[in-house]
């Protein structure tokens, strides 16, 4: 093989292999930045990886809203309607956050089915909804509340 030849094929090889690596890290950095969205119905399913963090949403349930009297922790239960699943928090709450209302924890799933929350999402006003909470809401034959009703087909 021509000297010149080698030296351009063992450049391409190279330049290849460099973009393969470069890929690669760029997805593993993507996926560990990556957060699902469970409902509270897939989480009572065991659909949500303990462990991993994870978005979990839905309405917080009236009444189920507890603060520690000695520190900033909170526990409270959000539902689809359908399933329950609880969340711990530590830290100051949303100021938009009420109970009734819908919220998108991030955080963990522990052993014990508990969302250990690092970070609440409230909604904006009366009338927003995140749009996961909508769907999961949609699809549990609710609708949130100040939406309209959601049609049901005939026929």
């Amino acid at each position: 093989m021509n000297p010149l030849r080698k030296k351009r094929l063992l450049i391409i090889v190279g330049l290849v292999a460099g973009l393969g690596v470069a890929v690669g890290l760029a997805l593993s950095a993507l996926q560990e930045n990556i957060n699902l969205f469970y409902t509270p119905t897939q989480i009572a399913n065991g659909e949500a990886p303990a462990g991993t963090r994870i978005r979990a949403g839905g309405m917080v349930e009236k009444g189920s809203l507890v603060r520690s009297a000695d520190s900033l922790d909170v526990r409270f239960v959000v539902t689809d309607f359908n399933s329950n699943v609880t969340i711990t928090y530590r830290g100051i709450l949303p100021d938009l956050f009420r109970e009734g209302q819908g919220i998108v924890a991030l955080g963990k799933l522990n052993a014990d089915g508990v969302v250990v929350a690092d970070q609440i999402l409230a909604k904006h006003d009366e009338k927003y909804m995140p749009p996961e909470v909508t769907k999961a809401l949609k699809d549990s034959g609710q609708s949130a509340p100040g939406a309209a009703p959601v049609p049901v087909k005939e026929g």
